[in-house]
């Protein structure tokens, strides 16, 4: 089966049955926290093995999130590890916020600055933005220093890049492009 149906139909799965016994905030914050873990180098490597038997990969999954997530989560982890699919929890952990997200009415906004913006910046550009959009945001930060100064802008399939990095590459582009054709 296609990997992308598969975490589709366990992330709707758990959606559902979040939803019907009113854990969904909690059950979206567990997929977050689960996203975050299985960038993990070791924990990819983990969940990808073939060689550790699954009872051990239900355990190991235990004991990393056991505590902090809710049953309904942990259930998720052993059903998918019974079934040979645990390769694919950070796909279903991404489907599953993206499907409470659009439950819920929220565009997710990436904002790419060179250095880390203040809370009172932060709050007007989600306002801005939810009022341009006329869409609720969850605003998410990244800092790279490579685009030297500016931002990038995601929200939702909408892209804008206002970096100085784009503006100098733009530049470049436009001098090489003229000083060829004045050969």
């Amino acid at each position: 089966m296609n990997q992308s149906k598969i975490s589709v139909r366990y992330s709707r799965a758990l959606f559902q049955s979040a939803l019907e016994i009113n854990l969904l905030d909690k059950v979206y914050q567990d997929m977050r926290f689960v996203l975050e873990i299985c960038r993990m180098p070791e924990v990819k490597e983990m969940l990808g093995s073939p060689i550790i038997v699954p009872s051990r990969k239900t355990r190991i999954l235990h004991v990393i999130f056991g505590k902090n997530l809710q049953k309904l989560t942990l259930a998720l982890f052993d059903l998918t590890v019974k079934n040979g699919r645990e390769s694919s929890l950070p796909a279903i952990a991404r489907d599953f916020i993206s499907e409470t997200m659009k439950y819920r009415g929220i565009t997710e906004t990436v904002l790419t600055t060179a250095v880390k913006i203040d809370t009172g910046l932060r709050e007007k550009i989600s306002a801005i933005v939810a009022d341009l959009f006329k869409t609720k945001i969850e605003l998410r930060e990244n800092v790279d220093e490579n685009i030297i100064g500016g931002f990038i802008l995601k929200v939702g399939d909408n892209y804008f890049n206002a970096s100085i990095k784009n503006k100098l590459r733009k530049i470049r582009k436009d001098f090489i492009t003229t000083s060829i054709g004045t050969d």
